[in-house]
């Protein structure tokens, strides 16, 4: 269950690590365009999606970005040097928000497989299970 529904009128602390995280991500893609007005304007829609989107509980998913980012850039430091740390760094976020996502879905979909198991009653002794 999303926190925003256990603490109304509050922010979060998902909401504000959204938007730090949503805030660097499009920081980065401003600073590709090339602007301070592209850098300001992606910054702020960053944000403000990670708000929203912190407000609905997806703690995991910037967890699973963060991750992806980190292991992007290290990966890209080691084969490339530095100029690709900010390559890597982005193309591993995607990845790891792309699998976070995926992992939750398979991590649901699961749980619910086995509560619905569990609620199933089992077939009595001399009873077809048809």
């Amino acid at each position: 269950m999303p926190r925003c529904r256990e603490e109304h009128g509050r922010v979060t602390f998902d909401m504000v690590f959204g938007a730090a995280v949503f805030g660097v991500v499009g920081a980065a893609i401003g600073y590709y365009w090339g602007t301070t007005a592209s850098l300001v304007i992606a910054s702020a829609v960053g944000v403000a999606f990670g708000f929203l989107i912190g407000l609905l509980g997806g703690r995991r998913f910037f967890v699973s970005i963060v991750c992806g980012a980190l292991l992007g850039g290290g990966l890209a430091w080691l084969i490339a040097g530095m100029g690709a740390v900010p390559l890597g760094a982005a193309s591993g976020g995607a990845m790891g928000g792309f699998l976070g996502v995926q992992l939750g879905m398979l991590m649901e979909l699961r749980k619910q497989s086995r509560e619905s198991h569990a609620n199933e009653p089992s077939p009595s002794e001399g009873e077809n299970p048809r």
